[in-house]
C-alpha cells in the first residue's frame, strides 16, 4: 500500500511540475501540502471576455483510482451551463481513468469559454462583477494569478518518409536558463525511429560543451501508425527521476515524433526541486516554439494509448 502511495505521489508531483511549466503564472499553488491548486482560465489571454477559476485538490488516490476534487468559480456560471461543464469534466475523467487529466480539464474549459465568447458578449455588469469577484477570490486565497502565455495549440504532423530515416534529423537549440550558476539548455530534433535517437545523441556529444555537461537528460516519443501506439523512453543521465518527469511533460502535451535533450551544467550550488522546474521549462519552451504542442482533443485520444506504453515500459524496467 505504501509503495502504491509513493507511486501516486510521484505521478502527482510530475503532473504539478508539468502544469506549472505549461501555464506559468496562470497556475497558482494555494496549499502545497494539501495539494490544492487554482488555475485561471480565459477565452483570450490579451483581451479576456469570459474567465473562470478552476480550483482542484488532488486526493492521495489520484490519478490511480479517484478524480481530482474540483470547484468551478465564476459569477456567471449557473444552472444548466454549470451542470454541462461539470458533466464534460467528469466524462473526460471516466474516459481516462488512471491518467493525469488536469491539462485536459483546463483546455476543455478554455474551449467552452472560447465558444461562449463567439456566441455572446458579456454584459457590462457581469464583466464588472466578474472582475470584482476575482479580486475578492485572490484576496481570500492569497492568489496572484495573472494569465501569461497560453500554450499554442498548433498541430504538427511528421509524415514518415522511409528514405529520410537513415539521415541525421535537424537539431534546434533552445534559449539557456541560468539559476545560481547552473545553466540549462534544451535541444530538439524530429525523430521517427530509435536509430535516429542514437544519431542525434551522437551528434550532440560531438559538441565539447554539450559533452561536458553534468547531465544530458532526454526523452522521446515516436508514434507508430500501424500499431497506433507510442514508442517512447527516457534517460536521467545521473539526474534521478528527471527523464521520467520530462517524458511526463511530453505525454501531457501529446507531442509525437520528437526527442528533447536538456543539458545541465552544474554551477556548484544545489537547486533542490527548482532544477526539475528549469528542465521542464526549457523543454516546454522549445516544444512550443517549434509548434509541437497539439490540440487537447488529440491529447485526450492519445492518453488511452499511453496506458499501454506505460505498462510496457514498466515491464522493461523491472
Amino acid at each position: 500500500m505504501a509503495e502504491g502511495d509513493a507511486g501516486s505521489d510521484q505521478r502527482q508531483n510530475e503532473e504539478i511540475e508539468a502544469m506549472a511549466a505549461i501555464y506559468g503564472e496562470e497556475w497558482c499553488v494555494i496549499d502545497d501540502c494539501a495539494k490544492i491548486f487554482c488555475i485561471r482560465i480565459s477565452d483570450d489571454i490579451d483581451d479576456p471576455k469570459w474567465t473562470l477559476c478552476l480550483q482542484v485538490m488532488l486526493p492521495n488516490e489520484y490519478p490511480g483510482t479517484a478524480p481530482p476534487i474540483y470547484q468551478l468559480n465564476a459569477p456567471w456560471l449557473k444552472g444548466q451551463e454549470r451542470a454541462d461543464l461539470s458533466n464534460s469534466l467528469e466524462e473526460i475523467y471516466i474516459q481516462n481513468i488512471g491518467e493525469s487529466i488536469l491539462y485536459l480539464w483546463v483546455e476543455k474549459i478554455r474551449d467552452v469559454l472560447i465558444q461562449k465568447s463567439q456566441m455572446t458578449e458579456p454584459d457590462p455588469d457581469v464583466k464588472k462583477k466578474t472582475e470584482e469577484e476575482y479580486v475578492e477570490c485572490e484576496d481570500d486565497l492569497v492568489l496572484a494569478c495573472q494569465p501569461e502565455n497560453q500554450v499554442k495549440t498548433l498541430d504538427f504532423d511528421v509524415s514518415e518518409n522511409r528514405t529520410e530515416i537513415e539521415e541525421l534529423p535537424p537539431i534546434d537549440h533552445g534559449i539557456p536558463i541560468t539559476d545560481r550558476r547552473s545553466t540549462f539548455q534544451a535541444h530538439l530534433a524530429p525523430v521517427v525511429c530509435p536509430k535516429q535517437v542514437k544519431m542525434v545523441l551522437a551528434k550532440l556529444y560531438e559538441n565539447k560543451k554539450i559533452a561536458s555537461a553534468t547531465h544530458n537528460i532526454y526523452a522521446y516519443r515516436i508514434y507508430c501508425e500501424d500499431k497506433q501506439t507510442f514508442l517512447q523512453d527516457c534517460e536521467d543521465d545521473g539526474e534521478t527521476a528527471a527523464g521520467g518527469r520530462l517524458l511526463h511533460l511530453m505525454e501531457i502535451l501529446n507531442v509525437r515524433n520528437v526527442m528533447v535533450v536538456v543539458s545541465r551544467w552544474y554551477g556548484g550550488i544545489l537547486l533542490g526541486p527548482d532544477r526539475f522546474k528549469h528542465i521542464n521549462n526549457c523543454a516546454r519552451n522549445i516544444l512550443v516554439e517549434k509548434n509541437y504542442t497539439s490540440s487537447p482533443e488529440e491529447s485526450s485520444k492519445a492518453l488511452g494509448k499511453n496506458k499501454k506504453v506505460r505498462k510496457d515500459k514498466k515491464r522493461s524496467e523491472h
